[in-house]
């Protein structure tokens, strides 16, 4: 009796054992354990034998794994039923290979740590494991890739005797991509391809991948640019079903007649960049019977042609918007609807979506009226031709253009009176040679004729927020998509404060009320001053990120309870959603898309625009180190525009190029780093450099692939 109590002895504790180191594992999901740490913790509650035995069990059984290092961690499997709470968000990688996931749930994005990204990719969607939600940041595993953002990448080829790989320009994805001998089609060791991933659970962690496309070498205008579009998600080719359908498109203005407001013999023109071809919004002008004035806000009727949940809607929803950068644009319509048939061109007659509104003697709003028109442009002013004919007080319709200005100038004084932030930063162009090569660089400067069209296009997308936002069909309110900026956060306020000051700028953010007040009074007192260059991008950061979303909370920077995008269908997929429920409105009809369904086409549209921020910044960095690789050796003058403990980052005033100064080439010396000051102090000569401080430099080496600068002070490199 004795021996069979002793049997099921043993098994009880051999079975404590499993189910206790089992639990542990649970317990920590993240974590790695190497089997001298696990026999340490349960070695006073049982033997070395059982532990040991218990590992192999677990193992064998698929429970826990052997991972780097010979450490033990759990499986897969079981991390849905461990640890914290299954949040979804949006990879953002980093060039380490970790990455951060932005998730609407956590005020902070969530740090993933780099064994925890397993197969996803930038701006995948996915499903995280949040682990720790203490501290100045939340952690966790990605457990699930939901939708991938990308299959196709570009990259250099590295051929093997009998294989390939795929190696990233960009950090995008923790591991080359793998290519099999027979999905190499040609491709060459040390050249450029473009690589459609066909299987993403391949052997080993690589995912697995075809070339698609065979570029040449890197260094090459065409092949950076197309680099900079795909490694953000974007397509570069139209899919052959929705080019046929735009080719296919029937235009016949005169079967509209009948269903539109007639506006074709009323003085109309477009001002648009000089380079523009994508022509989506006119204005239109003509005194009333009464003495007041109208002016007509022309966008062009996308949503005729575009029929929803068609190919061409589908792809225009997944590009969300187009993307212009330095040398060209990636247009989010095929070329024939963007350039031709939708694009407002002179003396052609056009189908538009529009708002037109009265205005009294004193400029203020009397009558608005919404609906579908049909016009006809008279003139297509490039913004230089429209500014010189207001600032010479005559040409080619003088008197409208005179009459548009007197109102905007209203609008917008108003506009700043009821508490808008006048954010004006600076914007770098560069005149190209015929290889697409940059000769120089200038900054674009804002005149009146500018400002005249974004005035009226902020009345238009005001004016439209505003009267469907009052719609109610059926008792239900009709779900919009609005354009949000929300408060700021005060903390975010109080550091830049403290920025400014080192600049010597005494902004004080006391009280929420008087946060535009003080930013507009700063914004003045910066004028063109080259310090400020680096203060109103930091202010803009400051602030909340604009974005899409069906829950209006009004628009912070503009002062507007009521704000939409309507006027650039052309170029915006969220134009396109507004013009569609807009149209539903004024038919006294609910929209098919229920708010859940305009909610989800929101985020995507908000995530694609950060996207084409990102490509458009890229191809601007890009171009500036090609431009600045032609004055190496070169000194120029400088503002100190980053702090870290590696170096600084030095802007350089003449060309707006920004270079890095590593600690290094700093001087012979140790330089310890103060994060409240911002600033380098050296150890010995107490030499400092400090947040805004002017500093001449020397460019000393550029890497167009990297798209890098680097600079040595003069005095260090003399």
């Amino acid at each position: 009796m004795k021996k069979k109590t002793s049997k099921h002895k043993k098994k009880r504790d051999k079975e404590d054992t499993e189910k206790e180191i089992f639990k542990y594992f649970k317990s920590n999901p993240a974590k790695k354990f190497s089997k001298k740490q696990i026999i340490k913790r349960f070695l006073k509650r049982h033997s070395q034998e059982d532990i040991h035995k218990a590992i192999a069990y677990l193992i064998d059984k698929g429970d826990i794994k052997i991972a780097a290092h010979g450490k033990l961690r759990l499986r897969g499997k079981h991390i849905r039923k461990s640890g914290g709470p299954l949040v979804e968000g949006i990879v953002d990688m980093t060039s380490s290979g970790a990455a951060f996931v932005i998730c609407d749930d956590f005020e902070n994005d969530i740090y993933i740590p780099f064994r925890q990204v397993n197969t996803a990719a930038n701006k995948d969607r996915v499903r995280v494991r949040v682990y720790k939600r203490g501290g100045k940041r939340p952690e966790g595993e990605i457990v699930e890739v939901i939708k991938r953002a990308q299959d196709v990448f570009i990259g250099t080829v590295h051929l093997s005797d009998n294989f390939g790989f795929l190696v990233l320009d960009r950090k995008k994805l923790q591991e080359d991509i793998f290519i099999p001998p027979e999905k190499l089609n040609g491709a060459e060791d040390g050249k450029k391809a473009i690589v459609k991933v066909v299987d993403w659970t391949g052997k080993g962690k690589s995912p697995i991948g075809e070339v698609i496309e065979l570029l040449g070498n890197s260094g090459d205008n065409d092949i950076e640019m197309t680099s900079i579009l795909l490694e953000n998600g974007f397509n570069i080719e139209f899919p052959e079903a929705v080019l046929a359908q735009a080719n296919n498109l029937k235009v016949d203005i005169e079967a509209e007649v009948p269903n539109r407001i007639d506006l074709r013999d009323v003085t109309t023109f477009t001002i648009d960049p000089e380079d523009a071809k994508d022509f989506d919004d006119a204005l239109s002008v003509r005194q009333l019977d009464n003495g007041n004035w109208e002016v007509g806000i022309h966008i062009a009727d996308v949503t005729h042609y575009v029929e929803e949940n068609s190919p061409l809607d589908k792809e225009a929803f997944h590009r969300a918007t187009s993307v212009y950068l330095v040398d060209r644009v990636c247009p989010m319509l095929p070329e024939m609807l963007s350039n031709f048939i939708c694009s407002l061109r002179p003396d052609e007659e056009k189908l538009t979506f529009s708002v037109i509104v009265e205005f009294d003697h004193r400029h203020e709003v009397r009558e608005v009226t919404y609906g579908r028109t049909i016009i006809k442009s008279d003139k297509r002013f490039a913004y230089e031709d429209a500014q010189n004919v207001l600032d010479e007080g005559k040409g080619d319709y003088y008197e409208e253009l005179k009459k548009l200005d007197d109102i905007a100038k209203h609008l917008r004084k108003k506009r700043f009176q009821h508490g808008a932030i006048n954010f004006e930063t600076t914007e770098v162009r560069f005149r190209l040679d015929e290889n697409a090569k940059p000769i120089d660089l200038f900054i674009k400067v804002r005149k009146d004729a500018h400002l005249l069209i974004e005035d009226f296009m902020l009345l238009a997308n005001n004016l439209v927020a505003k009267y469907v936002s009052n719609k109610v069909f059926k008792n239900k309110k009709v779900p919009f998509v609005y354009r949000v900026h929300d408060k700021p956060d005060m903390n975010k306020l109080l550091v830049f404060s403290n920025i400014a000051r080192k600049f010597g700028y005494d902004t004080k953010f006391s009280r929420e009320d008087d946060v535009a007040k003080t930013l507009n009074t700063l914004m003045v007192a910066l004028g063109e001053k080259p310090e400020g260059d680096i203060l109103k991008p930091l202010a803009i950061r400051s602030m909340a990120k604009a974005e899409y979303t069906t829950n209006n909370i009004g628009h912070y920077g503009l002062a507007l309870k009521y704000y939409t995008h309507f006027t650039s269908p052309i170029r915006r997929y969220p134009d396109v959603m507004v013009h569609r429920v807009l149209q539903h409105c004024i038919d006294s009809e609910l929209p098919k898309d229920t708010q859940d369904d305009l909610e989800e086409k929101c985020n995507h549209s908000s995530m694609m625009e950060r996207s084409a921020m990102d490509a458009e910044r890229a191809s601007i960095k890009y171009k500036q180190v090609e431009y600045i690789s032609e004055h190496l050796g070169e000194v120029f003058e400088g503002i100190i525009s980053g702090v870290i403990p590696r170096g600084i980052f030095v802007e350089m005033i003449a060309n707006k190029c920004e270079g890095y100064i590593s600690k290094q080439d700093l001087g012979d010396e140790d330089f310890y780093f103060d994060e409240n000051d911002l600033s380098l102090t050296g150890s010995d000569s107490h030499t400092q450099f400090q947040f805004g401080q002017k500093i001449h430099v020397q460019v000393v080496r550029t890497d167009i692939e990297k798209r890098t600068i680097d600079l040595m002070p003069v005095s260090a490199g003399s």
